[in-house]
């Protein structure tokens, strides 16, 4: 379970700490989720090149492995840089973006999964479903399935991949396999914006790098991520500014902020 004065506590840690993350992730988001993590308290890396995975996993706090953009150049280099973060024991956030829309995408999640073990998965509802089923398909890389319709198979991907599961949507579910965290804040502007998705992944690996369990940590990041969505949208006249006030509202969240707008 998380509350507000955990989710407080944990963006604190976060702050104190300052972790690296290393990001391997699309062309589309990298300037948006680098300044979400600087605006968060985080430090960012992106990096990619396969010559380098092994050392820069070495100096990072958590890895975030995006496959937004592939090429086997870029799987190359996941590979790389997941076995070395498992090796030492750091967090591993897999974002499955388009999972379902092309068996190319779904098999490397596949492999990703088998090989480099990550402790938290975060995508949208299709994106989630399609790790489990065949017979579930993306729009592109957009959810065609509800976030509650996806529960079910996020316990079993859950239970067989030993991570915890992050389902994106109006209401965020998060589950171990055994438990299932729901946070209720519906933000409908955060669809309209791309790579808020790979946003939330680059926060849940920059949680996950401070927080004592995986479940706690996809948790907060959701929660802060909503959080953000509520304090932005009174601001916000189109897409275009909400964006802009997404990261002044991650820079300036405090606990009054949290107490005042999650939905747990």
């Amino acid at each position: 379970m998380i509350t507000a004065k955990s989710v407080s506590e944990n963006l604190q840690k976060l702050r104190d700490q300052a972790p690296l993350v290393h990001n391997i992730t699309n062309y589309v988001v990298m300037n948006n989720t680098a300044n979400a993590l600087l605006s968060i308290g985080a430090s960012p890396v992106m990096a990619h090149a396969p010559e380098e995975m092994e050392a820069m996993a070495g100096i990072a706090s958590a890895l975030v492995i995006n496959i937004g953009t592939l090429s086997k150049e870029w799987i190359e280099g996941m590979l790389i840089a997941g076995k070395t973060a498992q090796k030492r024991g750091i967090p591993v956030i897999l974002d499955p973006v388009g999972a379902g829309a092309t068996d190319f995408r779904t098999q490397t999640c596949h492999k990703i999964i088998a090989e480099c073990r990550p402790t938290i998965i975060r995508g949208n509802a299709s994106e989630i479903m399609a790790l489990i089923s065949s017979d579930v398909k993306t729009k592109g890389v957009d959810s065609t399935e509800s976030s509650e319709k996806a529960v079910e198979l996020a316990k079993t991907l859950a239970k067989e991949s030993g991570a915890v599961v992050s389902i994106s949507g109006p209401t965020d579910f998060i589950t171990d396999g055994a438990k299932v965290l729901s946070i209720k804040n519906d933000i409908p502007l955060m669809p309209k914006v791309t790579g808020m998705g790979c946003t939330a992944t680059t926060l849940t690996g920059a949680v996950a790098a401070v927080c004592p369990t995986s479940l706690e940590a996809a948790a907060t990041a959701m929660a802060i991520m909503a959080v953000a969505g509520e304090m932005t949208l009174p601001l916000a006249k189109g897409p275009g500014t909400f964006q802009s006030h997404f990261l002044d509202s991650l820079y300036s969240m405090n606990e009054n902020d949290i107490v005042k707008h999650l939905k747990l």
